[in-house]
C-alpha cells in the first residue's frame, strides 16, 4: 500500500461517516418534528381544546368532542400515505419528505392562531377538524419516508440499527412537546394557559419546521431508488400495486403496529384526561411524570432495534407484544391508585413496551415491500395500523372508563396487543431480506 493511498482511504472513510450521520439525523429531525406537532395537539386535546373550541357543557362531553378530533387525523394519515407513497415511489425519497413536513407543520402552526369557539362559533370546531385533517396527511407521508431514508442507505446486518432513529424522533419529539407545556403550566397561571399559553407549543413548530427542512434538502436520494430508476422498475400507480399483489403484508403490517398505538395513547392523552379530570392531579405533576415515563420509551427504542438485529423481528416484536397483553391488567391498580409512585411505574412500564415494540417497526415494515412500492406499502401499514390502534383509543378508552372502570380500559389495551400478536404469529422474518 503507498503512503498516499492512506490519506485517501481515511478522506473516503470520512466522507461515508458524515454522510451516514447527515442521513441518520435528516430521517430523526423529520421524525420528531412530525411527532412534536402531533404530541402537542394530542396533550391540548386532553387539557384545553374542548373548552376552547366546543360550546359550553359537560365536562365528559367536551372531553368526547376533543377526541373526536384527535381521531380525524389518524382517519387522513392513511390517504396522505397513499399521496405521499405514490410521490415517494415514483419521483424520489428525499422531495417527498420535504413535501409531508410542509404540510403537517403548516398546519400545525395555525391551529395556533385558530379564534375559539366564543369568538367565532361553529366555525371554530370546523376549521380545527380541516387543520388536523391536515396534520394527517403529513404526518401519513413522513414516518414511511423517513424509514426508507435510513434502511434504504443501511449496511448490512444494521438496518434494525439505522431504522431506529425515525423510532427515536417520537420520544423526543414528545418529550419536547410534554416538557414545553409542564414548562408553560409551571410559569403560568390556569386562566393565561386557557386563554393563550396552550398556543405557544403550536407556533414553535414553525421554527423547527423550518430547522427541518434544512437538513433534509442536504441529504441526497437512497441507493435503492437511484437504482430502481436505472432499471426503470418504477410503475405509474404504486397504490394499486400494492393493493392487487401486497394486500396480505399490508394487513398484517397494520395489525402489528396497532399494540404500539393502543400502548402509547392510553398511558398518554387518556391517562393525562384521566388522571386531571378524575383523579384531580395538578396538570404539572402528570406532565412531569409523563416527560420521566417517555426517558425509558427512548431507552427501550435502541434496546430493541439492536436486538432484533441480532435475533430477527419476529422474536423481539412477539416478546414485547405479550408483555403488552400483560400490562393491561396493571392499569386499573397502578393508574387508579392515585399514589404518585405507582402512576409512574404504570407510565414507564407502558412506554418501555410502546418503545420495545415499536423500534423494529422501522426495519420489519420496509422489509415487507420490493422498492416500487416500499413507500406507499410501509406508510400505508403504518396507518393504518394508526386507525385501529389509536385513532378512537381515548375515545373508547373515556367510554370505557364512565362505564365500567379502568379496568374495562386495561382489557382494551390487552384485547388490542392481541391482535397486534395475531399479525406477527402470520408474518414473515425479514431480517435478512435485500432491498434492492
Amino acid at each position: 500500500m503507498s503512503v498516499s493511498s492512506v490519506p485517501t482511504t481515511k478522506v473516503n472513510s470520512v466522507k461515508q461517516q458524515n454522510r451516514s450521520t447527515k442521513i441518520l439525523f435528516a430521517s430523526f429531525i423529520g421524525t420528531a418534528i412530525e411527532f412534536y406537532d402531533f404530541y402537542v395537539y394530542a396533550t391540548a386535546a386532553a387539557l384545553v381544546i374542548g373548552p376552547v373550541f366546543f360550546p359550553r357543557g359537560s365536562a365528559t362531553a367536551q372531553a368526547l368532542s376533543a377526541f373526536v378530533t384527535f381521531g380525524i387525523a389518524f382517519i387522513a394519515r392513511p390517504i396522505g400515505s397513499f399521496l405521499f407513497g405514490h410521490f415517494g415511489d415514483r419521483i424520489g425519497r428525499k422531495s417527498t419528505l420535504v413535501g409531508s413536513l410542509l404540510v403537517m407543520g403548516t398546519s400545525t402552526t395555525l391551529i395556533g392562531f385558530l379564534p375559539g369557539y366564543n369568538s367565532i362559533g361553529s366555525l371554530a370546531p370546523v376549521l380545527l377538524c380541516a387543520l388536523r385533517f391536515g396534520q394527517g396527511i403529513g404526518l401519513g407521508g413522513e414516518w414511511g419516508g423517513a424509514s426508507l431514508l435510513a434502511t434504504e442507505n443501511a449496511p448490512a446486518g444494521k438496518r434494525g440499527w439505522y431504522g431506529m432513529f425515525p423510532a427515536l424522533g417520537p420520544s423526543i419529539g414528545f418529550l419536547a412537546s410534554n416538557g414545553l407545556f409542564f414548562a408553560l403550566s409551571l410559569t403560568l397561571t390556569d386562566d393565561q394557559f386557557r386563554d393563550w399559553g396552550w398556543r405557544v407549543p403550536f407556533l414553535v413548530s414553525a421554527v423547527l419546521v423550518v430547522l427541518g427542512l434544512y437538513v433534509r434538502l442536504k441529504i441526497a436520494e437512497t441507493p435503492a431508488f437511484r437504482a430502481a430508476i436505472e432499471k426503470r422498475e418504477c410503475i405509474k400507480v404504486p397504490s394499486a400495486e400494492l393493493l392487487s399483489k401486497h394486500w396480505l403484508p399490508t394487513l398484517l403490517g397494520a395489525l402489528a403496529m396497532v399494540p404500539c398505538y393502543t400502548l402509547f395513547y392510553n398511558s398518554t392523552t387518556f391517562s393525562l384526561s384521566y388522571g386531571v379530570s378524575v383523579l384531580h392531579m395538578p396538570r404539572q405533576t402528570f406532565l412531569g411524570l409523563l416527560c420521566i415515563a417517555v426517558v425509558f420509551m427512548a431507552l427501550a427504542t435502541p434496546l430493541a432495534a439492536w436486538a432484533s438485529d441480532r435475533c430477527g423481528r419476529k422474536p423481539v416484536m412477539i416478546a414485547g407484544i405479550t408483555a403488552a397483553i400483560l400490562s393491561g391488567f396493571l392499569m386499573e391498580p397502578l393508574l387508579g391508585s392515585g399514589s404518585t409512585t405507582l402512576i409512574l411505574l404504570f407510565l414507564v412500564i407502558q412506554l418501555f413496551l410502546m418503545g420495545a415494540t415499536f423500534a423494529p417497526m422501522g426495519a420489519l415494515l420496509p422489509e415487507l415491500f420490493p422498492t416500487n412500492v416500499r413507500y406507499t406499502g410501509a406508510g400505508v401499514s403504518y396507518n393504518l395500523g394508526g386507525i385501529l390502534g389509536a385513532s378512537v383509543a381515548p375515545y373508547i378508552a373515556q367510554l370505557l372508563a364512565a362505564h365500567g372502570g379502568l379496568s374495562w380500559v386495561g382489557a382494551y389495551v390487552s384485547v388490542a396487543s392481541a391482535v397486534g400478536l395475531i399479525g406477527m404469529l402470520c408474518m414473515r422474518e425479514t431480517r435478512h431480506v435485500s432491498l434492492s
